[in-house]
């Protein structure tokens, strides 16, 4: 079989466990909101973002996606549960102020993908998705930074490991939150940890993708795009019952 087809057709056992590691990261972040206090599991929930941008631009790097019928398709999952997570996130997270996580991914995945193909359909819909995330950055959560973060990913993933040290930059931009940075100037642990996570996440990252090539962890595929909604549903009875 020529390498390229193998390339096409195996799975990457790292590619999914990073996914598997950032679902994991995410649902430990949003048990904060369960109805206990848990503030120091915002330290792991650092890792969930960055990590499933990280994903993006690992499948944009691969052979397979760059199709124009694959790409589309991955655009497609994304928007329609963009839309289906907008009501259980808003129904779980008290006093949001920003839509849910998944938008800031869609431009971040147009802007991606202009950057690393030529048509101008591409390009334009890129520099559209810039200029809404310049325009309305409280409205996504992870605000601008956030949606330039997949492309941040997508020029480190085939460089040397300290080119990591530069996404690492662009996440914190992406966390900025006064209330992180006042936090942590009057020395509480967690935003202090929080801090130093957000800057090794990507680097983090790009070392489980290039060093566990040997686990095969259970395939992550398109039904796994309902474990977003899904698990703020599971997590809002879980806070009705213990309430």
């Amino acid at each position: 079989m020529p390498r390229a087809i193998m390339h096409m057709t195996q799975r990457d056992g790292a590619l999914d466990l990073l996914k598997w590691l950032a679902l994991l990261s995410m649902v430990l972040d949003h048990l904060r909101y369960v109805g206990y206090s848990l503030d120091l599991l915002y330290v792991p929930g650092r890792l969930a973002f960055p990590w499933f941008c990280l994903a993006m631009a690992a499948n944009l790097a691969r052979v397979r996606t760059v199709t124009t019928d694959g790409q589309w398709r991955y655009l497609g999952w994304l928007l329609l549960f963009s839309a289906l997570s907008e009501i259980p996130y808003r129904m779980y997270i008290p006093d949001h102020d920003t839509l849910n996580v998944l938008p800031t991914l869609v431009m971040g995945l147009l802007v991606a993908r202009g950057w690393q193909h030529g048509p101008v359909q591409s390009r334009l819909l890129a520099v559209v998705a810039l200029v809404l995330a310049a325009l309305f950055p409280q409205r996504l959560m992870f605000g601008f930074f956030g949606v330039l973060l997949p492309l941040a990913m997508l020029l480190v993933i085939q460089r040397p490991w300290y080119f990591g040290l530069l996404p690492g930059l662009v996440c914190l931009a992406a966390n900025q939150w006064q209330v992180l940075y006042s936090a942590a100037w009057f020395g509480s642990g967690a935003a202090i940890l929080g801090i130093v996570v957000c800057l090794i996440a990507p680097f983090s990252g790009l070392l489980l993708l290039r060093h566990a090539q040997g686990i095969q962890p259970p395939p992550m595929r398109r039904w796994a795009y309902a474990l977003y909604p899904g698990h703020f549903l599971v997590l809002l009875a879980l806070r009705q019952l213990i309430a």
